[in-house]
């Protein structure tokens, strides 16, 4: 049986479903909701950007201090206050729900940017109205939110996804600026625009409006001009930006004495112009290569519609959407430090334009080079599939229930799909690039990463686990003070505790063994020291093993888990 049999009910009913925006928006969010919810709740906190951020925000809460951004005793002066901020509203309003361990529930941190990711989609949409029909602006939405990138931000609890909410609602509106007739423009517009700017601003500071602003430049210069961009409204609207963002800024400025600026702006977002930060770097066109993996199933189709945007590259609408992409794309790969969520900002326009490609009949693939491009749509999610089943042998587990239910759609849909794509019209071909999307990141995140193979990865959770068993077996003790050797993840700070005491073997032996109510945690490579500088009357003793993978480059762990059998000396 074709694909296309099952796919052309579904394009149909897809008619029905769309008879108003509000029915678009509601069926968006839930096929949003349906990819991006696939082991959202069961991932373990994933190091090490995620964890900062969720034990940032905890401390926040533990301390009552609102302003200042802390890990433990270091200041993490590298974002703006505004993921915090939400993320603690959420956790707070957790715990007064009376939702246990709300503090280390890392889903609970994560669903900010799950309301970013789906904002997204829906803000992409909004935009995607100015140059498309209702229909195709749905289709670019489904594209955006069946892409690997989005799909792995809105899993993490940190600030890409909400970013790129802030920059849909400012190019949503730019957008409208410069391509909407005057007499169709009203306040609501600039109000969103420079209001995504302020909140972009407290998110992840210049990535917001950097992407309007290069856009806009590129524009003017192209037409020589740019008195559309008095419709925005500009001083009232910078003014009120500026409000939204002031406060915090002289707070934080005041709290760090200034130091706040030099670590964002002089060591941060500098030290990433001018070199590869944190083992980073990379040559240009490593994004080109990147985004063939990252922005899976999108990418390939792209591809098909770059003829399309060269030839029309002079429409207002197409040159919109190329000043929105082209600048932005090489500025980063300019610079040297590169990591695959930079780019995001410029995938929702990429969705738009393929869109717009198929509205106009201009994506094809009747070569065998489109042909050979859209293979990519199931050949890497075969390649997907073997990376997760290599997981399963590299730590000797089966896969999940899930994955074992949704294999079977997962092979039709691929099969078909190898079969058929580019000889079936290409809107059938996004649709079912979409079904496969979801099949595939059932089979991954809910099949894979949250299950038997992940057990072997999920060394924090498991310590802390462990802890909390030792600290039941002591009823003057409800909870313990830890220490860790060998093993300094920032997930196991969140999972343990903001006094987590990082040491080697020697002085992880000396914490647990001055006073009850302590444990430590203590690598192989580390024991023999911890042994040695034990006191001879010494009342501690192994009380677990965990042993497994560190999510963070594979190396095997065997820890050991000490704990005083006494309170006394």
């Amino acid at each position: 049986m074709s694909i296309a049999r099952i796919i052309e009910p579904a394009a149909a009913a897809l008619d029905r479903t769309l008879a108003s925006h509000r029915r678009a928006a509601l069926w968006l969010a839930v096929l949003a909701l349906a990819l991006f919810l696939p082991g959202f709740f069961t991932l373990q906190p994933m190091d090490r950007d995620e964890p900062r951020f969720a034990q940032a925000t905890k401390q926040m809460i533990e301390t009552g201090d609102y302003v200042a951004i802390r890990f433990q005793d270091e200041a993490r002066n590298k974002k703006p206050v505004g993921i915090y901020w939400l993320q603690a509203a959420v956790v707070g309003t957790a715990e007064a729900l009376g939702l246990p361990q709300a503090r280390t529930t890392i889903w609970l941190y994560r669903l900010v940017s799950l309301f970013g990711a789906v904002s997204a989609v829906l803000l992409t949409y909004w935009t995607a109205l100015v140059f498309l029909t209702r229909r195709n602006a749905f289709l670019a939405s489904l594209l955006l939110a069946s892409t690997i990138l989005l799909g792995v931000e809105a899993r993490l609890a940190k600030t890409d996804a909400l970013v790129l909410a802030t920059v849909m609602a400012a190019m949503g509106a730019l957008a409208r600026f410069y391509l909407q007739p005057e007499k169709e423009r009203g306040f609501a517009q600039p109000f969103i625009f420079w209001s995504a700017i302020g909140l972009g601003l407290l998110v992840k500071g210049p990535i917001t409006p950097m992407v309007p602003l290069f856009a806009a430049l590129v524009l003017a210069i192209k037409d020589r001009g740019a008195r559309w961009l008095l419709a925005s409204r500009p001083f009232p609207g910078l003014l009120w930006a500026l409000a939204l963002v002031v406060p915090w800024f002289v707070l934080i400025m005041i709290a760090t004495k200034g130091a706040f600026l030099t670590d964002s702006v002089g060591n941060d977002m500098l030290g990433k112009v001018a070199s590869g930060q944190e083992a980073h770097g990379a040559p240009p066109g490593t994004y080109f290569l990147a985004f063939w993996v990252t922005a899976w199933p999108l990418a390939p189709l792209a591809a098909l519609a770059a003829p399309f945007a060269w030839t029309h590259r002079r429409e207002p609408g197409v040159a919109f959407l190329l000043a929105w992409i082209v600048p932005f794309w090489l500025l980063f790969e300019a610079v040297p430090t590169k990591l695959p969520h930079y780019v995001l900002p410029i995938y929702p326009a990429i969705a738009i334009l393929i869109a717009m490609a198929l509205e106009r009949g201009a994506l094809v693939a009747k070569s065998w080079r489109g042909r050979a491009a859209l293979l990519l749509v199931p050949g890497l999610a075969g390649v997907l599939v073997a990376v997760g089943l290599g997981i399963c042998i590299w730590t000797g587990r089966l896969p999940g229930t899930a994955a074992f239910a949704v294999a079977p759609f997962l092979l039709w849909i691929g099969f078909h799909l190898l079969r058929d794509i580019g000889r079936e019209p290409l809107e059938l071909s996004v649709i079912g690039s979409t079904a496969l999307a979801l099949c595939t990141y059932v089979f991954i995140f809910s099949g894979i990463l949250t299950s038997g193979p992940a057990d072997q990865l999920r060394i924090s959770p498991r310590l802390a686990e462990s802890a909390r068993q030792i600290a039941g077996t002591l009823p003057a003790c409800p909870r313990l003070a830890a220490a860790t050797s060998g093993f300094n993840e920032p997930s196991l700070v969140f999972l343990a505790g903001t006094d987590l005491f990082m040491s080697d073997g020697a002085d992880a032996a000396r914490f647990v063994d001055a006073a009850p109510c302590r444990i430590a945690f203590v690598d192989m490579r580390q024991e023999a020291a911890f042994k040695a500088a034990l006191a001879p009357t010494s009342q501690v003793t192994l009380g677990d093993r965990i042993t497994g993978l560190n999510l963070n480059g594979g190396r095997k762990l065997d820890i050991g888990v000490y704990a005083r059998k006494s309170l006394t000396p």
